[in-house]
């Protein structure tokens, strides 16, 4: 699937704005209505450049995008730049796949004026939001833009979501006797030393959402992640919590046999490892279910604004949505491509089996920052010593 990235939602960074690690390179120059001109740096639809031909025609003018922290193992990525590459001839550099949404970020803010800016980013909804708040967002409406549900987008089309996936866990059936299906069950003494996450949950948007389902499962609310943090204290008090960050590499070396993570990313690692050997089976926790997306976003100085804006209109084509739920992702537009009969029920069909029949439920802005805080304030004492 992955080498690893915990994919950080940049937890701290709603609290702390930090520049860490990526330095302003001192390379070409461009304002923020430079590549294709002011009409693409402005433009909000596709409307704007005269229809999609004109929007295509100016994106393959500028022939590149600049993107950041997109692994191509991670949720069919590499299929689905190869795809946009193909289809339109525009070359994508991925700079540090493995980047965190904070280095992301980072890069966005320090590079504002050089042709080395990120054209787009996808991070944590959670951090769309903050990146909004900032100015850094471009808005723009996506063809797309009114079948994404309103609690899924900005009203004013500075972000929206794109895929997501539920917390779950993970387990190597051979190493393992028997695979745990809930939080509950991961405190049995025989899982000693095989719990771990996928990255450090003040930092790591998967590892964030694990103490968030977690905290559900222990009769917490999306106003109450305390419990979160008092379950992972009493799983390192037991001796099952595995400080290793988990990844297929560690999963085939045997040092995580048991991993919580998205389950598009554990669905992933099951694909990627059954030719190695590994039988790595994957279940949503009954006991905690959490959901998360995702969020798509164009850089209100992107050096490539043309190609930014036709990047965005793929994604959210029927194609694009389709090559996330390929990747074992739930696209945005799911429910409407069921409706419309444009969603691969095939890809659907291989998606986890979520427990009960209802529809997934999120925390609200609010509730995220206060459970972010808690997090970044107690998980060094909930699994010190």
């Amino acid at each position: 699937m992955r080498l690893h990235r915990a994919r950080s939602a940049g937890l701290a960074c709603s609290f702390v704005v930090a520049a860490l690690g990526l330095s302003a390179c001192g390379l070409a120059s461009t304002d923020e209505s430079s590549g294709s001109g002011g009409k693409a740096a402005t433009a909000t639809s596709a409307e704007d450049f005269g229809g999609m031909d004109a929007l295509v025609a100016a994106a393959k003018k500028e022939g590149k995008l600049n993107a950041i922290a997109l692994p191509r193992d991670w949720a069919n990525y590499g299929e689905i730049i190869d795809t946009f590459e193909k289809k339109y001839g525009i070359k994508v550099e991925v700079e540090n796949p493995d980047a965190s949404s904070q280095d992301e970020i980072n890069a966005v803010t320090s590079r504002k004026g050089q042709d080395r800016s990120p054209d787009v980013i996808d991070v944590g909804s959670a951090f769309a939001t903050s990146a909004a708040g900032q100015n850094l967002l471009a808005p723009y409406r996506v063809s797309a833009f009114d079948q994404i549900p309103k609690a899924q987008k900005d009203a004013q089309a500075r972000w929206y979501n794109d895929f997501g996936g539920y917390v779950s866990i993970g387990c190597d059936a051979a190493r393992v006797k028997k695979c745990p299906k809930t939080f509950s069950e991961l405190m049995d003494p025989q899982y000693k030393g095989q719990i771990a996450l996928t990255g450090n949950p003040t930092k790591s948007s998967s590892a964030f959402g694990a103490v968030y389902a977690s905290a559900l499962a222990g009769k917490g609310s999306f106003g109450d992640i305390k419990p979160g943090l008092d379950f992972f204290a009493r799983l390192k008090k037991a001796g099952n919590f595995n400080p290793v960050e988990s990844s297929p590499a560690t999963i085939q070396k045997g040092e995580t046999p048991i991993s919580i993570t998205w389950d598009y990313l554990n669905t992933g690692y099951a694909d990627d490892l059954r030719p190695k050997g590994v039988d790595w089976k994957v279940s949503i926790p009954s006991d905690g279910v959490y959901a998360e997306y995702y969020s798509q976003a164009i850089v209100k100085w992107a050096p490539h604004p043309a190609a930014a804006r036709l990047w965005q209109e793929f994604l959210y084509s029927p194609e694009g949505q389709n090559l996330w739920l390929k990747g074992h992702a739930r696209p945005v537009l799911m429910p409407e491509m069921q409706k419309s009969g444009t969603l691969d029920a095939g890809f659907a069909a291989e998606l986890p089996q979520t427990p009960g029949k209802g529809t997934a439920t999120f925390p609200t802005e609010g509730q995220i920052s206060k459970a972010k805080q808690a997090v970044v304030q107690g998980w060094s004492q909930a699994v010190a010593g």
